[in-house]
């Protein structure tokens, strides 16, 4: 089965500015360095939003990725406002798996922190790639595979 790749949101595919109100009212939204050019190499893939975007639901998560033109990239989009649970709960990742009716060995998980993204989606089955921009240090044992560049992405998502 192709594999169904879940992404955060906030300095993931979307550079997160801290600003208040839901990120499609921001004065300023912009791309995650790469993301662009990494959801076009993957346009082969079943990609989908995961994200805890504490004051968006996911029609307001739509609205901000079609800022940067993102939208179209993703066939889905949940959000812990929808779903009721936050992540790290693992069922945050469960009830996703349910609603696309696939087991999660299919699904990898993509997220900048290692908290909330990786340690729950590993917890309820799936592949995890640790996004580390910035090199942080950490023993990060439960993701697959950390990338500090989206360039890096197609190829290691092929190893998985």
């Amino acid at each position: 089965m192709a594999k169904i790749l879940l992404f955060d949101w906030g300095n993931t595919i979307m550079v997160d500015f801290n600003l208040s109100g839901p990120m499609f009212t921001w004065e300023k939204v912009a791309w995650v360095k790469g993301a662009e050019d990494a959801l076009k190499a993957l346009a082969g893939y079943t990609c989908c939003i995961a994200t805890n975007a504490g004051e968006s639901d996911s029609e307001a998560v739509k609205k901000g990725l079609a800022r940067v033109g993102a939208d179209t990239y993703f066939r889905f989009i949940f959000s812990s406002w929808d779903i009721g649970f936050e992540k790290p709960d693992p069922r945050f990742f469960r009830f996703i798996i349910g609603k696309l009716r696939t087991n999660p060995v299919n699904c990898i998980m993509i997220g900048d922190n290692y908290e909330k993204d990786i340690i729950a989606a590993k917890s309820a089955g799936m592949k995890t790639i640790l996004f580390n921009p910035s090199d942080r240090r950490g023993t990060f044992s439960l993701a697959d595979s950390v990338i500090q560049g989206m360039d890096q992405l197609s190829v290691i998502i092929e190893k998985l």
